[in-house]
C-alpha cells in the first residue's frame, strides 16, 4: 500500500470512529458538535468519508474528551488485522 494511500485510509478509520463513539454514546451529531464547540455542518463533514481538511489536534482532543475515550482510541481504529 503506497504511503498516501496509507494516511487516507488512517483518516478513514478516524472519521469512522468518532461516528463510531459518537453512536455508540446516544449522541447525535448536533450534541457533540455543541460538547466541542463546532457546527454541526462540520460535524457531519468529519464524519464523512470524503472529508478533504484535515482535524486539528485541540479538536481532536476535546472530541476524544466528549466521546469519553483516549485520543489514541480513535486513532488506532481500524488498525487492528
Amino acid at each position: 500500500m503506497s504511503k498516501e494511500r496509507d494516511v487516507s485510509q488512517r483518516m478513514t478509520d478516524l472519521f469512522y470512529a468518532i461516528g463510531y463513539y459518537r453512536r455508540r454514546r446516544g449522541l447525535s451529531q448536533e450534541q457533540l458538535a455543541e460538547a466541542v464547540g463546532i457546527s454541526r455542518q462540520h460535524m457531519a463533514a468529519i464524519e464523512s468519508r470524503n472529508m478533504d481538511r484535515g482535524l486539528s489536534l485541540s479538536l481532536l482532543f476535546r472530541l476524544a474528551q466528549a466521546l469519553e475515550v483516549e485520543p489514541y482510541v480513535l486513532l488506532k481504529f481500524g488498525t487492528e488485522e
